[in-house]
């Protein structure tokens, strides 16, 4: 199956909020019908996996969130909760608009 999104979720931190934040993101992605995709007659998937660091800590600094990047674009988000996880997938995987105020330079 091809991908439509892939996200990667950092679980690193000692609070296991990144590992609470892919399960959100998992889950929103159920409930907005966004996981499995038919585009232009191919089958598409939106992927939520999880992964050690990302190296990103220094720009994720400013809370206590998580770090995630999203491909094929290369976005990245710091200080991420579970909270944010509606956001993400509506508008960036919904609408294709990164989700300006999670968003840090890489």
């Amino acid at each position: 199956m091809i991908y439509q999104h892939h996200l990667f979720v950092c679980t690193n931190q000692k609070s296991g909020v990144g590992s609470d934040v892919a399960k959100a993101i998992k889950k929103e992605l159920k409930k907005q019908d966004l996981k499995k995709l038919l585009i232009e007659g191919k089958k598409r998937k939106n992927r939520v996996q999880t992964v050690g660091c990302l190296d990103v800590c220094k720009q994720c600094k400013k809370g206590h969130g998580a770090a995630l990047v999203v491909y094929p674009e290369g976005v990245w988000y710091g200080n991420v909760h579970p909270r944010d996880a509606a956001d993400i997938v509506h508008q960036h995987l919904g609408e294709g608009l990164a989700v300006g105020r999670l968003v840090i330079e890489k």
